[in-house]
């Protein structure tokens, strides 16, 4: 079976690659009955030359490969008819801007596998940028602090070499006496959590954090049980509120009076309540001023998070009063961090880390006939039709919705 490390063409340009030279290496000692080939790119963070001190042939031409690895959408007019192809399609959730996309995978009988759906029998993912997106997310927060109050001017984390550099610049600052609560327990938080612990802020139990004020900066991490309460008063379970958590309410507020910057790390399934809303950031006793929303989900669960912001401008203010965008400086806004791509800013760590986790789970599928059966529940698409677990984007795909 050949494999092919395709080329990224979706703007603005991604650097990020499945492989970096030296975990395809590791893969082609794993699986030598596996071929990989790279398709040549100017843009990627390891160069063509990388990959060729490796044995490995760089092309312009992969189209006699099998597989077709890359990270983001594929633009329509490079799509290859009758290939496997594994990137993150954003169409698993209908997103209206991606349905000539699987319109157009299913016409040329590709068989889809999205990076989102690689998940365990549990349906928790198996590979993903996740913690990379934490670690950005929280250095622009704090990037975001020092800029608007004059502390301390962090660097952009895309002029930085790698995660340990980012740790460096870290290392040279001083934070203020904040109260910062981190939401999520997965590896977006887990992410964040490592800036934050790299920081050395104290972690402190959600008990203190909310009765307690502090000499020192402090931090509280929160699960869905600490920022959602039954509306019945009765306790919560998170298993049950995962499966229906319409008779749930949010209880962030709580959170809100005592916080100064709120790290937005959690997933935010559909149906959940709001963390909070328009109206609980008017009210008097509402204290975030700085969010770093790295979940980011538009006009959502965070209300401030009114728009995405980019990697060249990643910050912006929001006018709790007016329900308005102004700027990230402005007097008695809430200062918005809500880059939605915050793994590109550190290519080369998100790569290798990308990488670690498709070798692990994915390509033994393709030699141990998918005994996990990792590949059966990641395909979306096959002979031109989507497969069962995904029937239900046929409405989405017709137009219909």
């Amino acid at each position: 079976m050949k494999f092919a490390i395709i080329k990224e063409r979706k703007n603005p340009p991604d650097r990020r690659v499945v492989f970096s030279p030296e975990k395809l290496a590791e893969a082609r000692v794993q699986f030598p009955q596996a071929e990989f080939v790279v398709e040549s790119s100017d843009i990627r963070v390891f160069s063509d030359d990388a990959y060729r001190s490796q044995g490995f042939e760089v092309t312009n031409d992969v189209s006699n490969c099998d597989v077709m690895i890359g990270v983001k959408e594929v633009p329509l007019e490079h799509l290859i008819p009758n290939k496997k192809y594994f990137f993150f399609s954003h169409t698993i959730k209908k997103q209206p801007y991606n349905r000539k996309l699987l319109v157009d995978i299913l016409n040329k009988n590709i068989e889809m596998y999205d990076h989102e759906t690689i998940v365990k029998q549990n349906s928790a993912r198996l590979i993903g940028f996740g913690r990379y997106a934490g670690l950005v997310g929280a250095y622009n927060g704090f990037r975001a602090l020092g800029l608007r109050d004059g502390l301390f001017n962090l660097p952009k984390v895309e002029i930085l070499a790698d995660l340990d550099a980012v740790k460096a610049e870290l290392d040279k600052i001083t934070l203020p006496n904040i109260k910062i609560v981190l939401s999520g327990t997965g590896k977006v938080a887990l992410g964040a959590k490592e800036i934050l612990d790299h920081l050395k802020i104290k972690e402190v139990s959600d008990a203190s954090y909310l009765t307690s004020q502090f000499t020192e900066p402090v931090y509280c991490m929160i699960d869905v049980m600490e920022y959602n309460k039954r509306i019945d008063g009765k306790a919560g379970d998170k298993y049950e509120f995962y499966k229906n958590p319409s008779g749930y309410e949010s209880n962030f507020m709580t959170y809100a009076k005592e916080t100064d910057f709120f790290i937005a790390g959690h997933f935010y399934g559909d149906g959940a309540p709001f963390i909070f809303t328009r109206d609980d950031a008017k009210h008097s006793d509402f204290r975030i001023n700085l969010v770093a929303d790295v979940s980011c989900d538009i006009d959502g669960p965070v209300a401030s998070t009114i728009r995405p912001s980019t990697i060249a401008d990643p910050f912006y203010g929001y006018d709790a009063q007016t329900e308005s965008e102004v700027a990230f400086n402005a007097k008695n806004a809430i200062t918005m961090m809500a880059v939605d791509n915050l793994p590109c800013e550190l290519p080369k760590d998100a790569s290798e880390g990308f990488g670690e986790m498709f070798l692990e789970h994915v390509i033994p599928a393709f030699f141990n006939n998918d005994e996990q059966g990792v590949l059966k529940r990641a395909k979306i698409s096959e002979n031109r039709k989507l497969t069962e677990r995904f029937a239900y984007l046929q409405d989405y795909v017709d137009g219909k919705e």
